[in-house]
């Protein structure tokens, strides 16, 4: 029979539903039910492309033993973390702050108060490698509960005064400026995997927001060692196993120092990101490779994790059936030279073994290999690889393939806003910011109600129960303003600003300019959530900081740039000290060094061909965090049109910053090189 989250619409959420387990979902009525039955709650999260939290479940929420023992002594909470990042981030603070360590499944024991006193991750059905089992654990706590139990709410009350304590040092309101974003780029340099691209060792995660912050601080400084780190760690990556070879898009990160075997799951947000960050290095050397990177893993997103509301879901699982019924992580991606064999033949096998990198050792496990593309290739027939990929591809979707998490995320969804549209208009393929429209109309369709407030999620076009944090707002409102600049639509850059004002008013500290996770009008947990650091995408925090300073450029709106300096404080403190960690604050930091740029083009209406080629071209300038407007010259849609006439009736296109306006120019060449770094 199944249990309460039956009704919930989170994947992850329901496929927990039909465990002997009476799970409850986060809310009230759980902890009330403790309170009334004098037992203690498990708290566990998870995520549904997690592969430990499949694991544990199978292993131990499935058995029917372990759910009895469960349900007798606990209150059962199961959290979507992609649903409710709030109450992952507080417990998770609180596992790393006891353990040293946190990681996914997370599974933390509270008192009916909420506060935790005993924490874990993933726990084996039998005692493994110095771990205890998870009965053993289960049932120790209950003993703890039942015979000590004022020395646990000792423990738990001590838990959450630490945690009240651990507040963030943001070093002041005063923004970077450039001997810090040059210290960062020197920490950045001391990181560095010279041999194989990325930052640190084993596991290597993309650095998405690092590159952005490369690529702007050599756009804004010549730099050619940061160019050098962004070029080098995209095109190892690009050809490493944590890209898809035959149908793009990028997985979870690496469990090698190589790039070559991933954690096979593909997020939404990686992809976003990474796709922004290919076509901006596209616009900034020119690369092929880059061009090529940025439209397949566009096309991957549209094609395999846009939902029929036209928004993209969340994931795709890492495990998938092996065509024997076991589920095994990566079965979908990874090949053997006989299986090579079996679709290719003989001597075409032989060629593709030797241009992706397959043995018969195998790279990954079982004598199967991840699909790369070593550095040594030879250079094979363009035509014949076109064919061998074609005919694997064909092959691949013949398997199992993974499942998928339909959730739409509002933030993952604003970074695919954002990189669609862009993606769309350097490579010319409208069809990519028609995707982005749609899935920017779903967020306003469905996420954002008539307080322009947002819900964090959705799902077969039925908006879900919780609110947005930071980061949907700060993620939206970029996507947005991404398709104002491309699109010429003014509605964008006014929903931006609905979202924005939510971003000043009601997750901002009045006092010192700093950042909330969750708005002062959310769901009071054991603490607030607070963090300016980079995790798999950009903080909530530094996400706001860089919309509303593009926000402020578009509009001259002095509080929205004002709130985006005394946010970028952290970045001046933490930038010097962990650059790797909060990339994407240091690319905003770029930005406001160098104005930004503001740039509108006018024209006699959107469609002409000379007006075009100038708003192409601005989109196309590297000077870090341009604005671009576009419209007629009598338009109402952009501020940055006021007054901005067409130059002896041409297309004309007017670049100022700080207060300070070059003379309008007809000429696209001139417009490049006005901002060209």
């Amino acid at each position: 029979m199944p249990n309460r989250l039956a009704h919930e619409t989170s994947p992850y959420l329901l496929q927990h539903a039909d465990n002997p387990v009476d799970w409850w979902p986060w809310s009230a009525e759980a902890f009330e039910e403790a309170r009334e039955r004098g037992v203690p709650v498990l708290l566990s999260v998870g995520y549904s492309s997690c592969h430990w939290c499949h694991v544990m479940a199978h292993e131990s929420f499935e058995d029917d033993t372990t759910a009895a023992y469960l349900n007798e002594h606990f209150v059962n909470v199961k959290v979507d973390r992609e649903e409710r990042p709030d109450v992952d981030a507080v417990y998770m603070e609180a596992v790393q702050a006891a353990t040293g360590q946190g990681g996914w499944p997370m599974t933390v024991f509270l008192t009916p108060e909420a506060e935790p006193f005993y924490f874990g991750t993933y726990f084996p059905p039998a005692p493994r490698h110095g771990m205890p089992s998870f009965a053993q654990v289960l049932e120790g706590v209950h003993h703890a509960w039942t015979d000590r139990r004022d020395e646990v709410a000792e423990v738990a009350g001590k838990i959450v005064r630490d945690l009240a304590q651990r507040e963030i040092s943001y070093g002041g309101t005063q923004a970077p400026g450039d001997q810090e974003t040059a210290q960062a780029l020197l920490g950045l340099t001391r990181e560095y995997d010279p041999q194989r691209g990325g930052f640190g060792g084993a596991p290597k995660f993309p650095p998405s927001m690092v590159i952005e912050f490369l690529l702007r601080h050599h756009a804004r400084t010549g730099a050619e060692g940061a160019l050098q780190m962004a070029q080098d760690t995209c095109e190892r990556m690009a050809r490493g196993g944590i890209y898809d070879q035959l149908a793009g898009g990028f997985a979870r990160y690496s469990v090698d120092r190589d790039w070559v075997v991933p954690h096979f799951e593909k997020m939404l947000y990686d992809n976003a990101l990474l796709c922004r960050v290919y076509a901006h290095l596209w616009r900034s050397t020119g690369s092929d490779l880059a061009r090529r990177v940025a439209l397949e893993t566009a096309d991957f997103m549209v094609r395999e994790l846009r939902t029929a509301e036209g928004g993209f879901a969340s994931a795709l699982d890492a495990d998938s059936d092996d065509g024997t019924g076991r589920h095994v992580e990566g079965a979908y991606y990874v090949w053997t030279p006989a299986q090579l064999a079996d679709v290719l033949g003989p001597e075409d096998a032989e060629l593709a073994a030797r241009y992706f990198g397959v043995t018969e050792e195998g790279t990954f496990e079982e004598g199967a290999s991840v699909l790369q593309l070593p550095q040594q290739e030879q250079f094979l027939d363009a035509e014949k690889v076109e064919s061998i990929k074609r005919r694997l591809s064909e092959a691949r979707e013949s398997r199992p393939v993974p499942g998928r998490d339909d959730k739409v995320v509002a933030a993952w969804n604003g970074l695919a806003v954002a990189a669609l549209a862009e993606t769309g208009a350097y490579f010319d393929r409208p069809d990519l910011v028609d995707a982005a429209v749609a899935a920017a109309d779903l967020l306003v369709r469905l996420h954002l109600d008539d307080r322009a407030r947002l819900t964090r999620t959705s799902k077969d076009g039925h908006a879900g129960a919780n609110s947005g944090v930071l980061e949907d707002y700060a993620d939206v409102a970029e996507g947005f303003l991404a398709l104002a600049s491309v699109t010429g639509e003014g509605v964008w850059l006014e929903f931006a600003g609905l979202l924005l004002d939510h971003v000043l008013t009601r997750f901002t500290d009045p006092e010192s300019g700093a950042l909330y996770d969750t708005a002062a009008d959310a769901e009071q947990l054991i603490r607030r959530p607070q963090d300016p650091t980079d995790n798999a995408a950009p903080s909530g925090w530094t996400a706001a900081a860089g919309a509303l300073l593009a926000y402020a450029a578009q509009t001259g709106s002095e509080p929205h740039r004002t709130a985006a300096e005394r946010a970028l404080g952290v970045v001046k403190a933490l930038g010097p000290r962990v650059p790797r960690f909060i990339g994407w604050g240091l690319a905003v930091a770029e930005a406001l060094l160098d104005g930004p740029r503001e740039v509108a083009v006018v024209g006699p209406g959107l469609d002409d061909p000379a007006t075009k080629t100038l708003h192409r071209t601005a989109l196309l300038g590297t000077a870090p965090g341009a604005v671009v407007a576009y419209g007629t010259p009598d338009s109402d849609e952009f501020p940055l049109l006021a007054e901005r006439p067409l130059v002896g009736g041409d297309p004309a296109a007017y670049v100022c910053r700080n207060f300070t306006c070059d003379a309008p120019t007809t000429d696209p060449e001139r417009l490049r090189t006005a901002l060209t770094g």
